[in-house]
């Protein structure tokens, strides 16, 4: 499936670049110069050089970084710049235009592209669907293309198209359901690609969706100038009959047709595999998943298995490579892309999303509910079967790898152990990442690890890890290699009949029946309950937590590790005894649920209030990227200040749409009002004398950044040098939080333009403030970073200085 869906890709690449156009044909390359990974920490020497205002135009033969010298590179025969040496450099290419004016970039096989000094979100999948607007100057403007380590060989291809107007449609990046017979058609979401190549945004836009002769029209939402958005809108296909149906689309502005597009719609029986579409309650996007229906339903609550697919491979392959259950239902998530966020951050929501519609809409027995996926989804199993303990009665990694640490991609390795204080700081941000440290969750329920003994992508010594780890503690896992399997041998890796007998054999128990917890968690807000036990609160934040308790009669005994807060659902219990960590508690019985607090000892207390920290805010940057959040950009600053603000929230835009199938507001300061935005996730760009919105969120935080200072408590930091990540919940708000992204002056400003922070299960932590320095390498230019306790105040515990 991996295979084919690539060779599609690529033939969808090679097809776009058919189109007339420059194309670029003759370059430089500058030799490895960066390193990007999962942690905050990177290098990247020509953007170090560009924060400092020194990078002069390379010419063959100059001097590049670290002794290397900028080289002539040539396209091939298709087009495409390939080699080696391109790992973990530049491509540096120019185009002199005519005149100024704006044009439409595509490329395939990068990771990001600065465009005459401005940053752009690169097409790291190689689809060929990131059609990016720039502005061009008169004479020579100037590209550096950021290639990814391992795609040299691969190729990269550049092409500068010129759009005939300036909006339009674009549908080679589309999200489509399937019109599924015998079910209700008339309002499924679906979404386009709006390009907006002029320099205002555009406002009320609608688009008229018309399925044999029903129309719905959807009114967009903003989109701000020369960007690219993915739009949802609605269609009405209740009069699809026969097997082969369109949309019609059309684009209009005022009541006047812009542009038209008509796709071809999909139609299948309920009896068939099938997509289905969602608006995600992570940013208001239109996601998709799959079905593989029930064979034969009897009117008996089903089971389900969520499945989750490996990397490049699509959602409704994943469901098409099983056969229909005669005892249940499957359904595939997409982790918002094929590659996405590796089932981690923003691809576990997707997945948790995906398995409460599914839950809603087959009602399937709560007790058979369970666990599998290949590849990048085994490792997707072993993350969500840790995760979420009491979820599964089951779960089944097929030729999977457990943890990002061990297993790398083009994003890079979270490094296995901490070298010193700061990184420890920062390696503990990616901790719900470490299925190492919560792999007692998996007593919760049934493990069948699948894996081909010639795996060559996967190696088979991954399944033979964790067979050796579960060993030594679970009383009840299966294990199987396939004798000769590669790394896909056919379906059979999936849809392995012993598998689906061993799930059989499984179901998830009664909290009541449920003597001994053993769970372990590493952020309250990701995953916080098992059965009767709840970790409210944490006392260091993102540090392991771990409760182990025994339950016999109305007593419990047992031991706890970093729990502030601890719940006990007891309400079937009498009056008894609770002894934790050696201390003894007495408690009359009849209580729903029984709070215990831990201050010098424990004591019988109360829920946390809303505004503290715990299971649905604890922290950690990447927290403000939920809840449909808005990127508001300054407009306060200098002129360069506004035009840098701007530009990052622009291409943040631009990765998020493009890493995780998204889409996100983009505002204006002057044009935030925080009633407009009520309970949405908030990113600052810039800094409190730059943004307005900054004084309006962020006045009781107590982090603070303007213009040539940066306080964090009683420590100050002064210059424009220096670039500050940190978050604050809305204190409006009781789900969502506000991070500020910025710098002092343009210099710490562009030391803060990497975003890092999407890829899936990099760790940045509360706060983070760094120098420009830090993108030549040097950890100790991070100047602090850490966690807030649980009233969100700074901790002295939970933070590094250097």
């Amino acid at each position: 499936m991996r295979r084919l869906f690539l060779a599609l890709a690529l033939l969808a690449g090679n097809a776009l670049f058919a189109q007339d156009g420059y194309v670029f044909k003759e370059g430089l390359m500058s030799g490895p110069c960066h390193q990007y990974g999962r942690t905050a920490l990177f290098t990247d020497q020509l953007a170090y050089a560009f924060s400092n205002g020194s990078f002069q135009a390379p010419t063959n033969g100059s001097n590049s970084f670290d002794g290397e010298h900028w080289q002539t590179v040539t396209a091939g025969e298709d087009g495409a710049f390939s080699g080696k040496a391109l790992t973990n450099g530049y491509i540096y290419v120019t185009y002199n235009s005519p005149k100024a004016q704006t044009a439409i970039l595509n490329i395939a096989g990068h990771s990001m592209v600065y465009v005459n000094g401005v940053p752009h979100a690169g097409d790291m999948y190689r689809y060929g669907w990131m059609f990016t607007p720039v502005q061009l100057k008169q004479g020579v403007n100037e590209f550096y293309i950021r290639t990814m380590k391992g795609w040299g060989r691969q190729g990269l291809r550049a092409k500068l198209t010129f759009p005939a107007q300036p909006v339009y449609l674009s549908v080679a990046d589309s999200t489509m359901p399937f019109i599924v017979k015998g079910k209700d058609n008339s309002g499924l979401w679906a979404a386009v690609v709006v390009i907006n190549t002029s320099d205002k945004a555009l406002k009320g836009l609608q688009i008229k969706a018309t399925v044999q002769g029903k129309t719905l029209t959807t009114t967009l939402p903003d989109i701000a100038p020369l960007a690219t958005r993915k739009v949802g809108f609605m269609m009405d296909a209740s009069a699809a009959a026969s097997d082969h149906n369109s949309v019609a689309l059309a684009l209009s502005s005022q009541n006047k047709v812009i542009d038209h597009k008509e796709m071809a719609l999909k139609t299948v029986n309920a009896s068939e595999h099938y997509s289905s579409t969602f608006v995600s309650g992570i940013d208001g996007s239109v996601q998709y998943y799959a079905i593989s229906p029930q064979l034969n339903p009897g009117g008996k609550a089903p089971a389900l298995f969520l499945s989750v697919h490996g990397a490049e491979v699509q959602a409704i392959n994943q469901a098409n490579a099983y056969k229909y259950k005669d005892w249940g239902v499957l359904a595939a998530p997409t982790n918002r892309r094929p590659r996405g966020f590796n089932w981690e951050d923003w691809g576990r929501l997707d997945a948790m999303e995906v398995l409460n519609i599914a839950t809603q809409e087959f009602k399937p027995d709560p007790e058979r509910i369970y666990l599998t996926g290949h590849s990048m989804g085994g490792h997707g199993t072993w993350i969500l079967g840790a995760t979420f303990p009491g979820k599964w009665a089951a779960i089944a990694p097929c030729s999977g790898y457990p943890t990002l640490m061990g297993y790398g991609s083009a994003d890079g390795l979270i490094p296995d152990s901490p070298k010193n204080n700061t990184e420890e700081i920062l390696l503990r941000a990616s901790n719900p990442s470490n299925t190492f440290k919560l792999a007692n969750n998996y007593k919760a329920g049934g493990v069948y690890i699948l894996h081909g003994d010639s795996d060559r992508v996967v190696s088979v010594d991954y399944a033979r890890q964790m067979k050796k780890i579960l060993a030594n503690f679970h009383p009840d896992f299966s294990y199987y290699e396939y004798p000769g399997g590669e790394h896909w041998y056919g379906d059979t890796c999936v849809d392995w009949g012993p598998l689906f007998s061993y799930f059989k054999w499984h179901t998830i128990p009664a909290d009541s029946s449920v003597k001994e917890v053993d769970f372990t968690t590493a952020s309250t807000a990701i995953s916080s309950k098992y059965h009767w036990v709840q970790v409210l609160q944490q006392q260091h934040a993102l540090a392991y937590s771990r409760v182990k308790l025994r339950r016999a009669g109305n007593n419990v005994s047992g031991t706890t590790e970093n729990v502030q807060v601890l719940a006990l659902d007891l309400k079937d219990s009498g009056a008894g005894d609770i002894v934790l960590d050696g201390q003894t508690i007495k408690y009359n019985g009849g209580e729903k649920v029984l709070y215990l607090q831990h201050g010098a000892q424990w004591s019988i207390g109360k829920a946390p209030a809303d505004t503290d920290k715990g299971i649905v805010r604890n922290g950690t940057l990447k927290e403000a990227f939920n809840h449909r959040m808005v990127f508001v950009y300054g407009t306060i600053g200098t002129a360069e200040e506004n035009a840098w603000s701007l530009n990052k929230a622009r291409y943040d835009a631009e990765t998020w749409y493009y890493r995780g199938n998204g889409a996100v507001d983009i505002v204006a300061d002057k044009d935030f009002k925080a009633g407009d935005y009520a309970d949405r996730g908030v990113i600052i760009y810039g800094n409190a004398t730059t943004n307005k919105a900054y004084a309006l969120l962020m006045k009781n935080s107590p982090v603070q950044m303007s213009r040539g200072k940066i306080s964090v408590g009683d420590k100050n930091y002064t210059g424009d040098a220096l670039a500050g990540y940190f978050m604050y919940p809305r204190m409006d708000s009781k789900i969502a939080a506000v991070a500020v992204i910025g710098g002092t002056g343009l210099r710490g400003m562009r030391a803060a333009e990497a975003n890092q922070y999407f890829a899936g299960g990099s760790g940045f932590p509360d706060y983070m403030i760094f120098s420009v320095e830090l993108l030549k390498g040097k950890e100790t230019e991070v100047k602090t970073a850490g966690f807030y306790d649980n009233e969100w105040k700074l901790s002295a515990k939970d933070e590094i200085s250097n």
